[in-house]
């Protein structure tokens, strides 16, 4: 099918994004926590797919990925700082976990009529290098991101008055520069010496493209957060 990527890739922001959404919707806080721990265990398994989109290869788990920076963004609007710095150290929390988990599989001998221990080797036996790079890169991004979403916003709020206004100032913001850091450091870390240098480049700047274009198209799920969250106040308080 022609454009199939290109098509699952624009499909995925819609349902990632409006999934953590609807989950706020269900269950407040508690849905933005478990979307937090899925979004950054799945983005770490998918990093290892290459594909070929929009004429560039890149790894996949961009778009999870950035899913958790709406998910810090949504915190920090609702909840405030201390609720967008816990989401960050669930993410830490969830990651160190898995890999733990992941690797303690290689301890068992399989049977004789196992067919699945090896496969499962040749996928997670990356997982430590990627999820490692992962998490350092998470943990400098997110904390970045959170405190750069309140610098802006106090800023905003001490010039203009105003603490609803510029949502999508302090949204875009700090995710554009949030996500060019965890571009670099990420693909740099878990890739160097795996992918030829020029797949690499391509990697990084399709990575931050997606990133731009994530970043831009998360802004109307947070206004609707902030809608939902309006409409709907007992939600604040799950």
């Amino acid at each position: 099918m022609p454009f199939q990527n290109e098509l699952i890739l624009a499909a995925s922001v819609i349902v990632f994004f409006g999934t953590l959404v609807a989950l706020f919707r269900m269950f407040g806080k508690i849905g933005i926590y478990a979307w937090t721990v899925i979004c950054t265990i799945a983005a770490n398994i998918e990093v290892l797919i290459l594909v070929h989109a929009f004429g560039l290869d890149t790894t996949l788990g961009n778009v999870l990925f950035a899913s958790s920076f709406l998910a810090t963004d949504i915190m920090s609007e609702l909840f405030g700082k201390k609720e967008a710095n816990r989401c960050v150290k669930i993410g830490i929390a969830a990651n160190i976990i898995f890999i733990v988990i992941s690797q303690s599989w290689f301890l068992y001998v399989p049977a004789e009529g196992d067919t699945m221990a090896e496969p499962i080797r040749t996928v997670f036996s990356n997982t430590p290098r990627v999820m490692l790079s992962s998490l350092f890169a998470y943990v400098v991004c997110e904390i970045y991101d959170v405190w750069a979403y309140h610098f802006i916003w106090e800023k905003t709020e001490k010039k203009f008055g105003n603490k609803k206004a510029f949502l999508w100032l302090r949204n875009n913001g700090s995710t554009l520069v949030s996500q060019l850091i965890n571009t670099l450091l990420f693909n740099i870390l878990a890739f160097a010496g795996v992918f030829p240098k020029d797949v690499l480049v391509q990697v990084l700047v399709f990575g931050y493209s997606i990133f731009i274009v994530t970043s831009i198209l998360d802004t109307p799920f947070l206004y609707l957060a902030r809608r939902i969250s309006e409409k709907h106040p007992e939600i604040l308080e799950k």
